[in-house]
């Protein structure tokens, strides 16, 4: 009998130890603000937020956890700091998907207002990290790059074992949102996380992120109600989330213990499998290198050399044999553009400002031009002529010998992210202000331009790469829309939405066809000869839904692309058979690059970069 009384003692003095460790606290999250420069309300809701929080009383700080903005640019980003510095605590901020897709800047300027983009730091015992899931620039799922789960992994190292962390990001971490979420949530696991706190689906709800607690917030919009709102976590015994709408009484949506989380190991059945693999063997991979620094443009290959940007701001020149690296080159910033290379030269922009010019064998600098903005656009060489484009509006033609002003067009609206069309005297691309160009080659002026009857920003054609044939311009957009112009006029020859294609486009080597991939499985073959939208073929590739902008490359008889998952296929260009699929990843694999002998070399936002033979 008194040893259970000494033992009840002991674990009533246990519990008051573990309980009187934890000095409870609140804090508020923001989330889905959607600042916008052509729209007011949700500024007002923002504002209406920070009063609201600063009259309360016990918050000590709040987070912000991404799509700050509806657009990604500047303006709308510097006026939700504004607002946000209003606050009388701390806030720690971090960047959504409206931030990092959608960016003339290349999703830098929101690290130069806010500071960074990231963030992590204790608060009473308390550990909370924040980090990015992307999109970055291109069309797909979430993605959390390579270096930021480094990043993580190395900061939460930091701590003692059993520190309690909240992580903070916009997507919540599931197939779907993230596509790479279980690399994520295998690091988190390792430690004592509480929860995942998110945003993105402007509403409240907990999910399970492969056992760990995942807490989506509320947005900060009224929506289609009167007031807007926000989030507040009380931590103590417990973790309760109260949702607060502005004037109105908190009310507690959610409950979960306060305890020390030891995770089982990760479900493998909840990760990508790669049993394609299997099924198509004679697709091998040559050579794979993984740089665990996110790519994001199309690789170049010149010379027995490939080359590459990344997301340090590093232009790489790598073995084509073996993939190892033979020089690299640093810029000011992540490089989103895709090299181009001729005479012994390459290309390419970086969100720097810069558009850099080098040898192309040892990497050494030849000149660079500066621009007032970041360069997204992807430089095309014809002869001694570099056409690009970038985001301060403008578009020009440059020396390839030294880097002198040929031309310059400055009358575009929006950034530049793809690389140009060039024939029949004329230079085609499209911009992020809705309208596609064409500009007279010899002198930069304006032949026409077309604007798409789908209105606003977002449904610009303006990451899909145009292709040209039999005096037509080929081009598919947000929009959902195929549209054939005529090359010398931009008058519309034909529009369809028939087959719910997205800015993924490519053309037979013979030039009579033209080719694209619909967002869900199939892929079609349209004839580019005829004055209406002529169906050749329409076959089922098997890949689910998919809206990358990854363009359709044609040689020998095969088209190869690349999904927002991973997935390498190969279609017979004239039957549109199924040739083969090759699982590289679980990320955007960026428009291929196809080499003589049924080859290809390939880079994805997961850092990976390699050579298949098929």
């Amino acid at each position: 009998m008194k040893k259970r009384h000494v033992l009840i003692f002991f674990y009533l003095v246990l519990f008051q130890v573990v309980t009187f460790a934890i000095e409870p606290f609140r804090f508020a999250l923001f989330t889905d603000l959607h600042i916008s420069t052509s729209n007011p309300v949700p500024a007002e809701d923002l504002r209406q937020a920070i009063t609201d929080v600063n009259a309360l009383q016990g918050i000590d700080f709040v987070i912000v956890s991404g799509d700050v903005s509806e657009s990604g640019d500047a303006e709308s980003l510097l006026a939700a700091k504004k607002n946000l510095d209003n606050l009388h605590m701390p806030y720690y901020i971090t960047a959504g998907n409206h931030e990092t897709k959608w960016s003339e800047s290349g999703a830098t300027d929101f690290v130069r207002i806010f500071g960074n983009d990231k963030f992590s730091f204790s608060h009473k015992g308390f550990y909370f990290i924040g980090f990015l899931t992307g999109p970055i620039i291109k069309m797909g799922d979430g993605h959390i790059a390579p270096q930021d789960i480094d990043w993580v992994k190395a900061e939460l190292l930091k701590n003692k074992k059993n520190t309690p962390v909240f992580a903070v990001t916009h997507y919540p971490l599931l197939t779907g949102d993230v596509d790479n979420w279980y690399d994520m949530t295998d690091v988190l696991r390792q430690f004592n996380v509480q929860a995942v706190l998110n945003g993105h689906y402007h509403r409240n709800v907990l999910l399970n992120y492969d056992g760990i607690p995942g807490i989506v917030n509320r947005s900060t919009l009224r929506a289609k109600d009167a007031v807007g709102g926000y989030s507040i976590y009380s931590i103590s015994d417990s973790i309760r989330v109260f949702e607060k709408k502005i004037g109105q009484p908190e009310d507690k949506w959610l409950t979960l213990p306060f305890e020390t989380r030891n995770y089982d190991k990760p479900n493998p059945l909840l990760k990508p499998s790669f049993e394609v693999n299997e099924t198509y063997k004679t697709v091998k991979e040559i050579w794979r290198q993984n740089t665990h620094i996110a790519i994001y443009g199309t690789p170049a290959v010149y010379d027995n050399q490939i080359y590459f940007g990344d997301d340090f701001g590093y232009m790489h020149a790598a073995s084509l044999h073996t993939g190892s690296n033979n020089w690299t080159f640093k810029t000011g910033s992540r490089i989103i553009s895709s090299p181009a290379v001729c005479c012994k030269k390459v290309v390419f922009g970086s969100t720097d400002g810069n558009i850099y010019c080098l040898n192309a064998k040892t990497g050494k600098f030849n000149w660079k031009y500066a621009t007032k903005k970041a360069v997204l656009g992807c430089p095309l060489i014809k002869g001694d002529t570099v056409f690009i484009g970038c985001s301060d509006g403008c578009f020009r033609a440059l020396s390839l010998t030294n880097g002198a002003i040929i031309w310059q067009f400055s009358n575009l609206n929006g950034y530049v992210e793809t690389r140009p069309m060039v024939a029949n005297g004329k230079v085609f691309f499209g911009a992020w202000d809705t309208n596609f160009y064409a500009l007279n080659s010899k002198d930069g002026t304006l032949a026409w331009k077309w604007n798409s009857p789908q209105k606003g920003i977002l449904y610009s054609p303006a990451a899909v790469l145009p292709v040209f044939s039999n005096g037509k311009i080929f081009i598919t957009a947000p929009d959902r829309f195929w549209t054939a112009l005529d090359a010398g006029t931009g008058k519309v020859v034909w529009r369809t939405n028939q087959h719910e294609v997205r800015e993924t486009i490519g053309l037979s080597e013979d030039g009579n066809t033209v080719f694209s991939r619909c967002m869900n499985d199939s892929v079609v073959a349209l004839d580019a000869r005829s004055d209406y939208p002529k169906v050749s073929w329409k076959t089922s590739a098997g890949y689910g839904y998919d809206h990358n902008p990854s363009m359709m490359e044609n040689r020998d008889g095969v088209i190869v692309f690349g999904t927002k998952n991973g997935l390498l296929h190969g279609i017979d260009a004239k039957t549109g058979a199924l040739l083969w699929r090759h699982k590289i990843g679980n990320s955007i694999i960026n428009t291929v690059t196809i080499l003589p002998n049924k080859e290809c070399i390939l880079t994805t936002t997961e850092g990976v970069v390699a050579r298949i033979k098929y």
